[in-house]
């Protein structure tokens, strides 16, 4: 099999499978009757999710990047304005990256 093909199944298998997780996902929610402590567990998780992937890395990757998480964390907390938490979270990190450099 050519190094292109073996990319294309790889890339065709990996969509199946998740196409296949959330639809086996969403097949058995609609059958289960959701109480509001469960509802509010699973609207936690995303947010859960994606603080224990951009954590470890943002605040070990030096004082200007963990600075700028925790920038873009209190915006995005304080006035739930996801674009206005990135640009100050960007802002941050590129004005303490020059004044550390």
């Amino acid at each position: 099999m050519s190094p292109a093909l073996a990319s294309i199944t790889t890339i065709a298998g990996m969509a199946l499978v998740t196409y296949l997780a959330r639809a086996a996902g969403l097949a058995v929610m609609s059958r289960l009757s959701v109480s509001g402590r469960l509802e509010r567990f699973m609207k936690a998780i995303p947010g859960a999710i994606l603080a224990s992937i951009v954590a470890p890395s943002a605040l070990t990757a030096g004082p200007a990047d963990a600075i700028a998480t925790i920038a873009t964390a209190a915006i995005a907390w304080r006035w739930g304005n996801l674009p206005l938490a990135m640009g100050v979270g960007v802002a941050t990190a590129l004005a303490l990256r020059l004044a550390l450099a």
